[in-house]
């Protein structure tokens, strides 16, 4: 059953068109891989869907409902929980309060979060300020987690992180999808996408340009629209 369904989206940046038909899929416990070189509309993609861009056209359906017309509160409300890229920890505020300040009644708890990344049991009372940023990134899936969303989105997951620290998130992620948890993933870990992905899309200029399995992301593929 599918519980994100995106037609033909176009969104823009004020007078800037930046996607210009995106068709992207999610179905319940899915795990999906959203791909492309920088600047082809991925970041855009995402805040089209959380409603943090508002100025759009094209179909959003999420969980049968339509979510094109909704703020993103209401958006996140129905269960779409967000880790941004840049991560977006309340730097001031320790781990306890920035996981408290997003939770919501559900099965994902601050002591489910902790097991998922004991480091973060580990570092309660710290600012997030302090924290590494290989932490903070933990910390940003976690506060998502902790609103018990139906989907996870997670905008460049591991980016510029250490590698064991990578080794980590994706055995987290690797977790979350064996729950069932459904979710959106961007990143730049190709091998990692392969091995977790159950389809991987493609964006190029702002559109989707190849939808597939992850084992049908051969050489050329990766060459046209994801080579340097």
């Amino acid at each position: 059953m599918s519980l994100l369904q995106v037609r033909k989206l176009e969104a823009f940046y004020g007078a800037s068109q930046a996607l210009f038909g995106v068709d992207l899929e999610i179905a319940e416990g899915e795990l999906v891989a959203l791909m492309g070189r920088n600047g082809m509309g991925k970041t855009t993609t995402v805040r089209a869907i959380t409603r943090m861009l508002r100025t759009t056209r094209g179909e959003i359906r999420f969980a049968g409902q339509d979510v094109s017309v909704l703020p993103s509160f209401r958006a996140a409300r129905l269960g779409i929980g967000l880790a941004p890229e840049g991560r977006r920890c309340f730097a001031n505020l320790s781990v306890s309060e920035n996981l408290m300040a997003s939770a919501r009644s559900g099965p994902w708890d601050i002591g489910k979060a902790t097991e998922l990344f004991p480091r973060l049991g580990e570092r309660m009372t710290q600012n997030a300020a302090t924290l590494s940023g290989g932490e903070q990134q933990m910390l940003a899936i976690a506060r998502a987690l902790l609103t018990n969303p139906r989907l996870l989105i997670l905008d460049e997951a591991t980016e510029g992180l250490a590698p064991v620290v990578r080794h980590e998130i994706w055995a987290a992620i690797a977790r979350l999808k064996q729950g069932g948890q459904s979710i959106l993933v961007i990143d730049k870990a190709f091998s990692e996408l392969r091995a977790v992905a159950d389809r991987c899309v493609i964006l190029a200029r702002g559109e989707t340009a190849w939808t597939g399995t992850p084992a049908g992301l051969t050489r050329d593929v990766e060459t046209e629209f994801l080579g340097v």
